[in-house]
């Protein structure tokens, strides 16, 4: 009799308030929101895809904006999106544009600054990762702009290939070609000794890993819900340690690798994380977004700081579109334990958090 009625007391005690899940129990942090940026008057944000700041504090904003033209060739038709690249000084003034009318700026996917201050530019529908000098001219390419994209777009083969390269009909699906040719790129990071991680995560569903070159040494991944596999690869971050963060919204899950791709386990405390990012210092602490999905900006929103291990800190946020609220939160630089800028894709714009 006492065995049957204990499974109901510890069913009564939950329902009677105690927490069912870690989101539940996770404590809400107190903190501030500003709009860090000052735009001239003809100039406008669009969606936020990257933003991130450089040692001297200097912000670099890549959106979703800009003028798009179509040039046709046969049966093929190639669209330039219109994506720019924003400049602001550390006080949010406007300082200009970089890489104006590039050829690989169609779809803003993310903005990363390395070390040195090298700008990492990753364009989701060109299939690049560019990068810029600190002084903005353009030091080198990973992968490749196809030369035109059917209309309408091919199927993602067996290798997850299609309209961006990387290996369509070759391998698992989803995994592409063990090569330095991506489809969908989505984000990158690198470690200590200055290797490159990519997510290829949209067309493929991959991590490639390159040296600090720029040559390719190895991928893993494949399209799947096991260990090791990913829905899609959305973010990507990297600790002092060298372990390897991915972001697996389609999973409910970040899954951690060590550097050269082997699964160690995986963090489940964020239904949707969209956007990743890991703090410097020699406390890190793993920041990620509960991400509106773009067709229902109303539920979710909130923004999880995390121990390495996956240990929840607290929240922060929820959906809206006020200050303070968040709108499809696609990227989050983390220069500090304390305080960060998050980019939205919903409401146009950049937020300085300050946490207290």
């Amino acid at each position: 009799m006492m065995k049957r009625f204990l499974p109901l007391l510890l069913a009564a005690s939950c329902l009677a308030g105690f927490p069912a899940t870690a989101q539940n129990a996770a404590p809400e942090l107190q903190y501030d929101a500003t709009n860090p940026l000052t735009l001239p008057d003809d100039v406008y944000l669009g969606e936020t895809a990257g933003v991130a700041q450089n040692s001297r504090g200097d912000i670099y904003v890549y959106t979703r904006t800009g003028h798009p033209t179509v040039s046709l060739g046969g049966a093929r038709a190639f669209a330039h999106g219109g994506s720019r690249l924003f400049h602001f000084d550390r006080n949010g003034r406007y300082l200009g544009e970089i890489g104006k009318d590039s050829y690989g700026m169609m779809f803003a996917q993310q903005i990363r600054i390395d070390p040195q201050d090298n700008l990492w530019v990753v364009d989701q529908m060109s299939s690049m990762v560019m990068v810029f000098e600190p002084n903005g001219q353009l030091k080198t390419l990973l992968g490749r702009k196809a030369e035109a994209v059917p209309i309408p777009a091919r199927a993602a083969g067996g290798g997850g290939g299609g309209e961006g390269g990387g290996g369509a009909g070759r391998g698992a699906p989803g995994a592409g070609a063990p090569q330095d040719v991506f489809n969908r790129p989505t984000d990158v990071a690198w470690d200590a000794q200055g290797n490159i991680f990519v997510a290829d995560g949209i067309g493929n569903q991959r991590v490639a890993k390159f040296d600090k070159d720029g040559k390719f040494i190895k991928s893993w991944g494949q399209r799947g819900s096991e260990p090791g596999q990913f829905a899609a690869a959305r973010a990507i971050a990297v600790d002092a340690q060298g372990n390897v963060y991915v972001a697996d919204p389609g999973n409910k899950r970040i899954q951690v690798f060590d550097n050269n791709g082997t699964y160690k386990s995986s963090i489940t405390a964020v239904e949707n994380p969209d956007a990743l990012c890991i703090s410097p210092g020699a406390n890190q602490f793993l920041f990620a977004s509960n991400s509106n999905p773009p067709t229902d900006i109303g539920i979710r929103g909130e923004i999880y700081k995390m121990r390495l291990d996956g240990t929840v800190v607290g929240k922060f946020g929820h959906a809206g579109k006020m200050p303070k609220e968040f709108a499809t939160v696609n990227a989050i630089d983390c220069k500090t334990n304390n305080q960060l800028l998050v980019g939205e894709i919903g409401s146009y714009r950049v937020q300085k958090i300050t946490l207290k």
